[in-house]
């Protein structure tokens, strides 16, 4: 896993450096993951990348990417305890959309809600 968050660490410097930050959202939330999969990060750490996920797809006015950021961020909220934190973030994003609902990543989104319900 340390290989794995390194590659991300050099990709975001990279990013940073060429200014191509188009992915650098996406880079930040499969931090986050991979913080979670390895289950040796705080919560914390986690939080910190989906929030700077969120603060940059929020800048590109990327909504598809920042309904993943959210979401993924929701799910966090939700494990620790924080229902409505995460549904009052999550649902303005997703009420933004009109269509596509049948996307994965649109269902993923209507299912945390349902839950946060």
């Amino acid at each position: 896993m340390p290989d794995g968050l390194g590659q991300l660490a050099r990709g975001l410097d990279i990013a940073v450096e060429t200014g191509d930050v188009v992915y650098v959202p996406r880079l930040h939330q499969t931090r986050a993951e991979l913080l979670l999969y390895a289950n040796r990060a705080a919560d914390g750490d986690v939080e910190a990348s989906l929030q700077q996920a969120l603060a940059v797809v929020r800048q590109q006015g990327a909504k598809g990417y920042e309904l993943r950021a959210a979401t993924s961020l929701a799910r966090l909220w939700r494990d620790q305890n924080k229902r409505t934190e995460a549904r009052d973030l999550l649902a303005p994003i997703y009420d933004w959309f009109t269509e596509g609902f049948e996307t994965p990543v649109l269902k993923e989104a209507k299912a945390l809600l349902d839950e946060l319900q």
